[in-house]
This record gives C-alpha cells, sequence and structure tokens, in this order.
C-alpha cells in the first residue's frame, strides 16, 4: 500500500466534506471508471469516443482539448498506467491501444479477445489485464487476457464465464475480481503465479442473499420462472418478489482495498401476471410500475438501479447484500455498506441505469453515474443513514444533473473535482465543491465539446429517446425505466420476465434489422412498429401513445445498433463449420430462418410452450404459435428459447431433437451438433 498526504488531504476542500482520517491507499485502487482517466499529475484528461473511435486529451488546467488520438473501433474503456502510458480497449476491434503520454499517435494496437471492455495495471506497471466478453475461439464465454507492458505481448488468456465486463485487482494485484455483465456475480481469479492464472471461485452466492427467505414465515421467494411447479390461483397473492442482479458493469475498490463495488440493476424474478405488491392493479397502471425493491414506496419499477458490495478481507470477495424483499440488512451484517437498492432521494427525479462508479480518495464517498436519468449520485461509501442524506429512504445525499448518456468518471487525486463524460452529447461535465458549509456539488463552466455526432440527427435523437427513464414520452417517475433497462446497451439483459401471456426472454435488438421484421413482439401480435412500441411504453413503462416522428426516431436509432462482435465474422468457414452450414439446411433450419435477417417473420410452435407450472404459456399464444427470432448474433444470445429454458445453443438442439419439431433432427448425431453450434456461432 502508499500512503497518502492525508492531512494535507482532509485540510484542503474536497469535493464532499467528510470527517475523513489518516489512513492507507492501495496500489490497486483507481480514481477512474469507465470512458474516462487522468494522467497520474492530473493535468490531462483523457477520454475515448465510441462513436468518433477516437481518444481525446483535454488539458485540464486550460479546460481545453488539445490534441485526438485515432484509436480502434468502437473504444471503450481507458486506463493510466503508473508511467502515464494510456491504454484503451476497442471493443469493436478485438484489440488494445496503447499510447505514450504526449504521443499524437498509438504506439502500438494489441490483438486480444473478443469485445475487450474493462482493463487494469498491475501496481508494478509490468501487467496490463484485459477482460475480453468472448473468446476468439467460442462466444460462449470470454476470457481475462494478461499483456506484457515491456513486449506488448500476450502471456496467457485464462477462459471465464459468460459475458465478463469489468476487472478490479486486490491484495496488491496477487488477485482479480472481474463482474459477469448479464448474470451479475463475481469470478475470482489467482494471479500470484505470473504465468499460472487460475479461477479460485467461479461465482459467489449474491443473489441467495438478495432473496433470503421471509422472516414473516412466507417462505422463499420463488425460484427462477421455469423452476416453478404449482400453479397459482388467479387473483392470489404471489408471496415475496425476488430479483436478480444484472448489468455488472464494473467493478471498484475502496482506497484500502477492502471493499469493492459494483454497480447493478434489480430485475424482477417473480411472475408479473398476477398482483402487484400484493394488490390487483388498477385500471391505467402500468406493468411494469410498483415492483421495485422496497416496494412502490420508493419509486420506480421492475427494474432498479443497485449497487452490491463486496468483502475482500477473506479468500475470495463476500458479497454483503440486503434482503431485497424486507429492504434491510439481514441480522448478521452491520449496515455499514450502502443500501443495494439505490433509490431516489426525490420522487419525480429518477435515478436509473449506472454505467460506471468511482469512490473518492478519502474513501467516504461514491459517486454513481447513471446513463439512463443522466445524473450523478453522491452517497456514503460506509453508511446509509445520516442527517446529511437528501431523504428518508434513500442513501443519496445529493443527486447531481449532467449531460446525455454519462458512460465515465475521473476524480482528481486530491479530490477536488470530478470529470465526467457525456456519451450522447459528446461532452465533458466538471464537477466541483460549492463551498459552502454542506459542501454539496455544482456543475463548473460550461460543457467541454469533445466530439461530434456520427449518426444520423434520427438515430441520435432515437438513442436518447431509447435510453431515457426521464422523458415523460417514455416513461414515469412511478416507473422510471427506459428501453435500454431491459434490452442493456440496445442488446439483452439474460432475463426472463413473468408476463400475463408467459414467460418472456428479453431478445436482443442489436444488428438484426429489427425494424424490418413485422410482425413484432414474441407472439407477433403487433403488425405495425408503431403499435408495438406505443404498447410497451405506454402500458408497461407508463410513458405516452408514441406519434409516428418519435417512432421513426426509435427506429432509426434501433437499426443503428451495431451486432455483437464476432471472432467468426468474414472469416472462412473451418471444416466443423462448413459441415454444419451443410447441416443447417439438411436440418431444414433454413425453412423459417432465411433471408438476410434469418427469419421469415411467420409463428411456429417448435415444441416449447410452457404448458404447466406457476407460469404458463396464455391458451391464445399456443394456438398461433410464437414469431420466428432472428439468428443474427445468436452464439452472445444465451439463454435461448421465449422461455430462456435452454442455456446453450447445444442443450436447445439437443431437447427434444428426437420430434422433428424444431427442424429435423432426429437423425443427427452429437458430433453432428456440435458442427452445427460451431455454424451457428458464425452468424
Amino acid at each position: 500500500m502508499r500512503r497518502q498526504g492525508w492531512t494535507a488531504l482532509c485540510a484542503v476542500t474536497t469535493l464532499v466534506l467528510s470527517g475523513c482520517k489518516e489512513r492507507e491507499v492501495a496500489g490497486t485502487w483507481s480514481n477512474a471508471s469507465g470512458s474516462v482517466a487522468l494522467s497520474r499529475d492530473d493535468s490531462l484528461l483523457y477520454v475515448v469516443d465510441a462513436d468518433n473511435g477516437i481518444l481525446a486529451v483535454v488539458d485540464t488546467a486550460r479546460r481545453e482539448k488539445v490534441s485526438e488520438v485515432r484509436v480502434g473501433p468502437r473504444p471503450e474503456r481507458v486506463t493510466v498506467g503508473p508511467d502515464d502510458t494510456v491504454y484503451v480497449t476497442n471493443r469493436g476491434g478485438k484489440s488494445v491501444s496503447v499510447i505514450r503520454k504526449g504521443d499524437a499517435v498509438e504506439a502500438a494496437r494489441v490483438p486480444v479477445g473478443v469485445e475487450p471492455t474493462g482493463l487494469a495495471v498491475s501496481p508494478d506497471g509490468h501487467t496490463l489485464y484485459v477482460v475480453n466478453s468472448a473468446t476468439r475461439e467460442s462466444a460462449a464465454r470470454g476470457s481475462l487476457t494478461a499483456i506484457d507492458t515491456g513486449t506488448l505481448t500476450a502471456r496467457w488468456e485464462l477462459p471465464l464465464g459468460e459475458e465478463p465486463r469489468g476487472i478490479a485487482l486486490l491484495e496488491d494485484g496477487r488477485k482479480a475480481a472481474v463482474s459477469l455483465f448479464r448474470q451479475g456475480d463475481v469470478v475470482t481469479v489467482d494471479l500470484s503465479d505470473a504465468n499460472q492464472p487460475q479461477v479460485m471461485r467461479g461465482g459467489t452466492d449474491l443473489n441467495t442473499k438478495a432473496n433470503r427467505p421471509s422472516s414473516s414465515g412466507a417462505g422463499m421467494a420463488p425460484s427462477p420462472l421455469v423452476a416453478m411447479d404449482t400453479p397459482l390461483p388467479p387473483g392470489s397473492n404471489q408471496g415475496p418478489r425476488s430479483f436478480r442482479a444484472r448489468g455488472m458493469v464494473d467493478l471498484l475498490s475502496a482506497p484500502d482495498g477492502r471493499r469493492l463495488f459494483a454497480p447493478v440493476v434489480w430485475s424482477r424474478e417473480d411472475p408479473l401476471a398476477g398482483p402487484v405488491d400484493g394488490r390487483s392493479p388498477n385500471p391505467g397502471d402500468s406493468m411494469y410500475g410498483g415492483g421495485t425493491p422496497c416496494g412502490a414506496a420508493a419509486g420506480g419499477g421492475v427494474v432498479a438501479a443497485g449497487l452490491v458490495t463486496f468483502d475482500t478481507e477473506d479468500e475470495a470477495p463476500r458479497p454483503v447484500v440486503d434482503d431485497l424483499d424486507e429492504c434491510k440488512p439481514p441480522p448478521e451484517e452491520k449496515p455499514d455498506y450502502p443500501t443495494s437498492l439505490i433509490a431516489s432521494p426525490s420522487f419525480t427525479t429518477p435515478l436509473q441505469g449506472p454505467a460506471a462508479a468511482v469512490v473518492d480518495p478519502t474513501g467516504a464517498w461514491l459517486f454513481l453515474v447513471n446513463q439512463e436519468s443522466n445524473n450523478v449520485a453522491i452517497l456514503p461509501s460506509w453508511r446509509r443513514s445520516g442527517s446529511d442524506l437528501a431523504g428518508e429512504g434513500s442513501p443519496v445525499r445529493q443527486l447531481l444533473d449532467v449531460g446525455a448518456g454519462p458512460n465515465g468518471i475521473a476524480l482528481t487525486r486530491d479530490g477536488r473535482k470530478a470529470y465526467v463524460y457525456n456519451a450522447f452529447d459528446h461532452t465533458v461535465s466538471t464537477l466541483v465543491a460549492s463551498g459552502d458549509a454542506r459542501g454539496d456539488l455544482h456543475e463548473e463552466g460550461e460543457r467541454l465539446v469533445i466530439a461530434g455526432d456520427t449518426l444520423s440527427p434520427m438515430a441520435v435523437a432515437g438513442r436518447r429517446l431509447f435510453f431515457s427513464a426521464v422523458d415523460e414520452r417514455m416513461t414515469s417517475p412511478s416507473v422510471a425505466v427506459s428501453c435500454a433497462s431491459c434490452h442493456l446497451e440496445g442488446r439483452e439483459d439474460g432475463h426472463v420476465w413473468g408476463f400475463p401471456d408467459g414467460p418472456r426472454q428479453t431478445p436482443s435488438l442489436a444488428g438484426r434489422m429489427t425494424t424490418a421484421t413485422a410482425p413484432f413482439h414474441w407472439s407477433g401480435e403487433f403488425s405495425a412498429l408503431g403499435d408495438f412500441m406505443s404498447a410497451t411504453v405506454k402500458d408497461r413503462m407508463g410513458g405516452q401513445e408514441l406519434d409516428a416522428d418519435t417512432v421513426a426516431k426509435l427506429g432509426a436509432f434501433i437499426d443503428a445498433i451495431p451486432a455483437p462482435d464476432n471472432a467468426f465474422r468474414d472469416e472462412p468457414l473451418t471444416a466443423s463449420q462448413a459441415r454444419g452450414a451443410a447441416l443447417f439446411k439438411q436440418a431444414k433450419c433454413d425453412t423459417c430462418h432465411s433471408g438476410t435477417a434469418l427469419t421469415n417473420n411467420t409463428n411456429v410452435d417448435v415444441g416449447t410452450f410452457v404448458r404447466s407450472g406457476v407460469l404458463q404459456d396464455a391458451v391464445a399464444v399456443i394456438q398461433v404459435g410464437l414469431n420466428t427470432p432472428s439468428l443474427l448474433g445468436v452464439g452472445r444470445t444465451a439463454p435461448y428459447l421465449h422461455d430462456g429454458s435452454a442455456p446453450t445453443l447445444k442443450a436447445r438442439l439437443l431437447n427434444g431433437r428426437e420430434t422433428n419439431q424444431h427442424g429435423m433432427t432426429a437423425q443427427l448425431s452429437d458430433a453432428d451438433m456440435d458442427d452445427l453450434v460451431a455454424y451457428l456461432e458464425t452468424l
């Protein structure tokens, strides 16, 4: 650990007044998260803009952009090493850009896995760790790559779980914690042997702890939808709510390294088909409203912003999480951590879509950047109550508006300023202390423009609508969700929702020519895109009937969402993939999955309807069948089927293959299935 000049630090005006005291700071602590980072002396701010494919360099003293460096496609995150070397993950380019301080060009571009995102530099500066969403060999799992910063070559690549995203180093770099984005969990990696890393723990009991048995004796919270056995009588109380963490975008460490924090969204797991929170829905109620952790009194809907705390003093990070049905810490835990639900202090000012976060250098305050509500929440990192907080029921001290679509934050090392990048309007907000007794923050000066729009004007407007949990056209304060609350990043959340017509998995919208694939919805009940959008926005999200212009803007953005990167796209087929392509036709898969969008847009019954259990497919749906989904990018969209019951592509193909109901598969061998999966992953 390194010792900061805490006496001097506490004497100056930091961003938020706190009773800080002298403490040590771990060499693995980072003062930045997401799309921005600062040079070691805070003189330069580095900003990655995914739309423009650049790293912008800002002189912080002059508040002026002084240069930009062309990096790889869709740069995602940036970090700075101890020697001031800058590293950028190029999510669309399977690479990391390396830029030396003061240079206006890349020093190198290092190949890594598919869709690299999180990155961290070891305290000694010798190793760069890069988190890859998928590997070049498999779309079903990601990996962690270690790069020698001296030679800029990969030392090793360690397979991890599905869609890993963020990384935090622990114990002076001897361990790493990696977040799984859609699963909402953490993998722990042993890095003590520089050449032989090992996965110490593939996950935690986070979601079990968040859904403890009710102390009132009501029993366990419901299991995932596909595992339920006994139907509920119409109008009966469904019992405790249950929630699952999703969208674990990053991991951030407290300065002393004793705790990690993970921004998440909590998604409702128990059925929405019956009463909500023990009452029958009133006419005009929005389906997504009133189902948030802690009950409807907190505001918000069935997707809620959250923050998970992990204690790092055990062998692997241990989740310290509230019981989300009763909304309080368990008896064995002291409430010396933020509430797991981060409720807004104001009913009329939503807080949604956590995208980045950082703990200040005193360790007392945490800054949570919320992309869907365009604000930054400041909250204590080691307590959840106090007279200085904004309101009862919320751990937030202050909620500060910034620009559109913020996705990164960096704090100066003296604690005096914070910089937030607003990705949708390509500007930087500078936050400083007001200087009053309370120590609230305000935004200083005009926002600094970093770049311009590359999307069409319609798509630019559509993106803001798609990601907005504050625009009254799209939602209401009592629901406070956006399209992106379920379609994470315009893709999917891996979640199965308990709708009145049955279990429904969130489908991906990315790169699937969605607006050209009418009819819409799993049951194909909407022939026009506008009808589908209005029904979703008005009846579920609490928004308004959408006019043609709003629908056109949303459609323009949806069609502009890039497809997930694919290591096999535009590459010659391997022998296995070529055999799979032939089997795709032999099994008549192309009868339904045809055309450029790989769907003929018709309804079919492939034998996957849920006909028993708590949540069954409605009779009317079974009668008309389910709409054929596109297979574009299918390798990155697990789990599969409308009810999410197939965890992998192979599991889907093997289950019921003898019936020939989902393709002519009865005569295919297990080896044939492997070849077919290999081909599907190229689509």
